[in-house]
């Protein structure tokens, strides 16, 4: 349920009224939109009159029930206001969010040594990139694939950073391994395998950085959601949903089924940024920039594009990564389409 305030409404008078909810045993939380306040109301409203609620104040506008099963995550429960996150970097805060240009974010599926991450970390930021991703903890189909060299390899991921001044994304896998990511990562990425792992999304949820939200290999667009929910349930507001394709039927062409849909059906459920990850999403380096180029027509607010100095030779997932040419051409590409729907830095980023 929330609770739209007129404009102008005096602080006093909300506080007055969010302390009174608070003594009908609900959480009311303060969102402070473009034009108007809304105070969310957690708790058992189901047999709440809105009525009542109404008679609390002249100022109260209306009040209107969260008909979604996730709540915080509604973009009901912002009064159709869509939010942002907003990640310090180095190199200044990037706003991830649909009235920002697109972020990008780039860089190897692996850390693998200093050398190779520092370079694509200099490679990608040349050719206009905002992150660097790059795995330190690897969950993999084989116990017998490589893994990622954990600890140390946040301590390259620093050192890339360091160089470049580029935001850090990279994956949690653990719930005890939390803060030492945490520690390095701008960003705390919770991978597809992870999307239904409750106890690390309350865990993530409890800490600061903000968090990718990765769609699980088979799950509905509700569930993905409702883990966003559990994120959110647990004090962090700071989620991006990230589509990374789903497991379907035909897995000869293509590693799995991007789903671009979501980018319109999120748009009209959510709030939340969205971001595309077209080389998880397609498995295959070619198919890439054509994804990468619709997924911005369709309104992306971020890219995820995996970049490698030498892909034959990484030591996970080479085939759908594109080379440090490849990608500085591809966002000079992207710049055309970015531009011609209003989602590019203007001017677009000049290679070194």
């Amino acid at each position: 349920m929330i609770v739209v305030m007129k404009s102008g409404s005096p602080e006093a008078e909300i506080a007055r009224i969010s302390s009174e909810l608070t003594t009908w045993g609900l959480t009311p939380e303060k969102i402070v939109g473009q034009h108007k306040v809304v105070v969310g109301l957690v708790g058992d409203t189901a047999d709440l009159d809105p009525l009542r609620i109404q008679e609390l104040s002249p100022w109260i506008e209306l009040v209107l029930r969260v008909e979604q099963p996730f709540k915080r995550v509604s973009r009901e429960f912002r009064h159709g206001e869509a939010s942002e996150v907003v990640v310090p970097t180095p190199n200044g805060p990037i706003h991830i969010g649909e009235k920002y240009p697109v972020a990008i974010v780039a860089g190897p599926c692996s850390v693998e040594n200093e050398e190779m991450i520092i370079e694509t970390a200099r490679r990608v930021k040349a050719a206009g990139a905002h992150f660097l991703r790059g795995g330190a903890y690897k969950p993999r189909t084989s116990p017998y694939a490589f893994q990622g060299h954990g600890e140390s390899a946040l301590g390259l991921l620093a050192a890339a950073r360091e160089a470049t001044g580029l935001g850090i994304i990279t994956e949690v896998m653990d719930a005890a391994e939390l803060d030492i990511v945490a520690e390095v990562a701008d960003v705390v990425q919770v991978g597809a395998r992870n999307m239904h792992n409750f106890s690390l999304l309350k865990k993530v949820g409890a800490q600061e950085k903000p968090v990718l939200l990765k769609r699980g290999m088979s799950a509905t667009i509700e569930e993905w959601l409702m883990a966003a929910e559990y994120i959110l349930a647990a004090g962090n507001p700071n989620v991006i949903m990230c589509e990374r394709g789903i497991r379907t039927f035909d897995r000869q062409y293509a590693r799995n089924t991007l789903d671009l849909s979501v980018l319109p059906v999120l748009r009209s459920l959510t709030h939340l940024p969205i971001m595309i990850d077209p080389s998880h999403g397609t498995g295959r380096s070619e198919y890439v920039p054509a994804m990468a180029m619709a997924a911005i027509a369709a309104g992306t607010d971020s890219l995820m594009i995996e970049v490698h100095p030498n892909p034959a030779k990484a030591l996970s997932d080479g085939p759908q990564s594109l080379t440090p040419d490849r990608f500085d051409s591809l966002v000079q590409e992207l710049a055309v389409i970015g531009k011609a729907v209003g989602r590019w830095p203007q001017p677009a980023a000049v290679l070194a």
